[in-house]
């Protein structure tokens, strides 16, 4: 099966009201890569995927697939094939003619057609379904069939829009695995459009955060997790997310700032700043404990997750409750008791008046972890 480069150059769409909802985007994509678009809903990454696919005029900008121009070439010579959320099934059709179809429209002898469905078939384990039509299907098997018709395509590009957003918890973590397997049997390029930050984390090689229609940051999930370039990135991937915290600068010295923040806590960390400046302290839930001294916290509730705890608690100045992640034989706090919080400085991040990531003076364990070889 082949597989194909991309290249987004300076990439815009303003819809004919004059709304624009995607702004200057560039990036590549590597032949093979299995590429993921995260962002909240009304990002703009669908629309990305559709222009991608043909299915929407490109107002500004290049989009290069290998070594061809291709904003005005249509969809069906683009060497890409979609999978919609919706599943798009022909319902009077069986699954062997819904996987068929485009070929057939396409002029390929029976006897091609016949091998193409059914070595899609037996790659994704649905060969005794083929006599099936679609109402007899499970949601999973509906999605597979679906995956199935664009298989048999050959394409360079599998675009996937959502593909799991119809099915419960349990078969989207099923199917999240089938997928990754596909992508290593294949090697085809992939591109995996989600609002859902945990399927971008075990998904993607690499993934794009989408925000009012510009990419923020682009990087592995690791990079993204533990180096996040902005405060939107920090916040988005991450569950429980990135709790927040404001402060001050002070006592700006060679190897590091004081920051301080309600209640009289202070944190020396390893950036610089100026002093005086208003900042964002971020850290992760696994990055916080409860101890005897620190920053004052109110235990307001406890959630029992069995492996872990996630306790979260009210602390003076932020704007929203602080999560704290336990392990699940660790005591448990007492709703309505209060109590301090230690922070990890080798994990926290700093955030200025733009909510831009300042540069730490040395990277933390988990950032060098991330690091490409």
């Amino acid at each position: 099966m082949s597989r194909l480069k991309l290249k987004l150059k300076q990439i815009s769409k303003v819809f004919d009201d004059g709304n624009a909802v995607i702004h200057d985007v560039d990036l590549d994509i590597a032949d093979g890569e299995f590429m993921v678009f995260v962002g909240p809903s009304g990002c703009g990454k669908s629309t990305m995927m559709r222009m991608i696919a043909g299915l929407e005029d490109i107002t500004a900008g290049e989009l290069w697939i290998d070594d061809a121009l291709s904003n005005h070439v249509p969809p069906a010579k683009r060497g890409v094939a979609m999978v919609f959320q919706s599943y798009a099934l022909y319902p009077h059709m069986t699954v062997r003619e819904n996987m068929a179809f485009s070929l057939k429209l396409a002029g390929k002898s029976k006897a091609e057609v016949d091998a193409a469905v059914r070595r899609a078939a037996l790659t994704l384990q649905i060969e005794h379904l083929l006599d099936r039509k679609p109402k007899a299907l499970s949601g999973g098997q509906r999605q597979r069939v679906a995956i199935g018709r664009a298989i048999v395509r050959k394409p360079g590009v599998f675009l996937f829009d959502e593909p799991l957003s119809n099915l419960d918890a349990a078969l989207r973590v099923q199917m999240r695995i089938e997928l990754a397997r596909l992508h290593k049997e294949l090697g085809s390029t992939m591109i995996y459009v989600t609002h859902d930050q945990v399927e971008a984390m075990t998904m993607g090689d690499r993934i794009a955060v989408f925000n009012a229609g510009r990419i923020e940051q682009v990087g592995t999930p690791l990079q993204l997790y533990n180096q996040p370039a902005n405060r939107f990135v920090a916040g988005f991937l991450g569950s429980p997310k990135m709790n927040f915290l404001p402060g001050r600068l002070s006592h700006n010295t060679p190897d590091g700032v004081q920051v301080d923040m309600a209640g009289g806590y202070s944190l020396k960390l390893p950036f610089h700043g100026q002093n005086g400046d208003s900042v964002t302290l971020g850290v992760r839930a696994e990055h916080l404990r409860f101890a005897d001294s620190g920053l004052p916290a109110t235990v307001q509730l406890v959630e029992h997750l069995g492996d872990t705890q996630i306790a979260y608690a009210l602390v003076e100045g932020a704007s929203e409750h602080i999560a704290v992640k336990l392990a699940g034989h660790e005591a448990e706090p007492e709703a309505g008791s209060a109590s301090f919080l230690q922070l990890d400085p080798a994990y926290c991040h700093l955030f200025d008046g733009q909510e831009r990531a300042l540069p730490r003076l040395q990277a933390t364990p988990a950032a060098r972890e991330a690091l490409p070889a």
